[in-house]
């Protein structure tokens, strides 16, 4: 059952840890399973710390900045209606879902992590919503209209792809907490969007802040 493997997944870091259905703040449209918070509010031990810096389950968060780009997504939905969308690094899928609840043709959620794949399964699952996976982005056959990515950007490797995706779709956006002055020749900043991580981290206020990029090939 993809529940009991995923929860192998997370006991490998934190042992004691569960997930739970959730339902999102600002985001009733969607469920996701996550970390139960109940879990997260004690001290953690230095194995655990080390566990979770070197195998963090970002997949059972969803992180601010994929809640705002979700959000965003299903109040315009005419962004998404009819295409075939990649969510890039999608951890817990809530993105691809949102895409999916909008009526994008083709939704695929891609994650090189097989526990973030095993989650955007349930998740999907959960909500009733197509979706379709992948773990190579660079093995997606055919042509994509709109490629979408939330709270990537903070690591530099990862922007060796802002070229490729607009060489790839028709239209990319991208959301981030943490950059918020994308200096790119092809991407515009399009909006300010409220989000917040859940379950709650206590982030600081400056990153529930989140900017919105737009390119179009």
């Amino acid at each position: 059952m993809p529940l009991e493997q995923l929860h192998q997944h997370l006991h490998r870091v934190l042992p004691d840890a569960r997930l739970q259905p959730a339902t999102l703040p600002g985001l009733p449209e969607l469920q996701l399973w996550l970390l139960d918070p109940a879990n997260l509010d004690r001290a953690f031990s230095s194995d655990e710390t080390r566990r979770l810096l070197e195998q963090p389950p970002y997949w059972g968060f969803c992180w601010g900045s994929g809640l705002a780009l979700a959000r965003w997504i299903l109040d315009h939905p005419e962004q998404v209606r009819g295409k075939r969308v990649l969510d890039f690094g999608s951890g817990s899928g809530v993105v691809a879902l949102a895409c999916s609840a909008a009526g994008a043709a083709c939704s695929i959620a891609c994650d090189l992590d097989q526990a973030a794949q095993l989650a955007c399964t349930m998740n999907a699952q959960i909500n009733n919503l197509p979706l379709e996976l992948s773990a190579d982005y660079f093995a997606v056959d055919g042509e994509l209209d709109l490629i979408v990515a939330a709270d990537v950007l903070y690591d530099r490797a990862n922007h060796e792809f802002l070229d490729h995706f607009h060489g790839r779709a028709s239209q990319v956006l991208l959301a981030d907490s943490r950059v918020r002055d994308l200096q790119h020749p092809h991407y515009r900043r399009l909006a300010t969007l409220p989000g917040q991580t859940w379950p709650e981290l206590g982030e600081p206020l400056e990153f529930r802040q989140v900017a919105l990029y737009q390119a179009e090939g």
